[in-house]
């Protein structure tokens, strides 16, 4: 089974696991894998991986001041891979950037910087230790992610996590539900109902790989694609 990651500084983890429940990843760029359709019938399921801010133009909104681009391209093509995706009901399981991502191509907007926009909020940039948890979430009862994470019935769901983002899902797009939020009412966890799977968290459960916590994510991601 081949899964799609689209591709961002830090790899490593990501593909590791994606290997680690048995696919092999296949890293898609702008550059080279520009025209979606094709690759997309080559893959039976999508990581989008973190990285730089998502251009706010693409949500009707002018940059700001803390605003740090991605490389030419990414943004629109990303977008794309989203929109092909859902029209295929392609398995997805997005990441940090990857969650804001999947907002904005469904038509949701973005808080540009939490700690302009939202200052009385608990940390949601602390890069080291990289699988340190920096706060707690709670995830919604009736979610696919409660459901995947071990979730009881119709008790909440609390996690810790890591957390390395500036900006965060603002209005939701139309299809979205919110599936975790911080403490402080960030929205750390989306996904789309209507699809097969669509999956949306905001922190990293890739560095995590070393002591299993969030390997049931990518372990349903593997499930929806193969059809089980």
């Amino acid at each position: 089974m081949r899964i799609a990651v689209t591709t961002t500084g830090a790899l490593a983890d990501y593909l590791a696991s994606v290997e680690r429940v048995g696919a092999t990843p296949m890293v898609v760029a702008a550059e080279t894998h520009g025209d979606v359709r094709q690759w997309l019938r080559e893959v039976e399921g999508i990581v989008l991986t973190g990285g730089a801010d998502v251009d706010p133009s693409f949500y009707g909104e002018r940059p700001h001041a803390s605003y740090r681009g991605a490389s030419p391209g990414k943004d629109a093509f990303e977008i794309e891979v989203v929109h092909r995706a859902l029209e295929a009901d392609v398995p997805v399981l997005a990441i940090c950037r990857g969650a804001q991502v999947v907002n904005v191509a469904c038509g949701g907007t973005l808080v540009q910087d939490i700690p302009s926009d939202l200052p009385r909020t608990v940390p949601h940039h602390v890069p080291e230790p990289k699988d340190g948890v920096a706060h707690e979430v709670t995830v919604a009862p009736g979610s696919r992610l409660h459901q995947i994470m071990g979730g009881r019935g119709d008790a909440p769901l609390v996690l810790g996590v890591n957390t390395r983002h500036h900006q965060a899902v603002k209005h939701l797009a139309p299809g979205l539900t919110v599936t975790a939020t911080a403490p402080d009412g960030v929205i750390e966890g989306i996904e789309r109902p209507a699809s097969r799977f669509c999956v949306a968290v905001q922190w990293h459960p890739e560095n995590f790989l070393a002591r299993g916590e969030f390997l049931p994510l990518f372990e349903a991601l593997i499930r929806a694609a193969s059809g089980s």
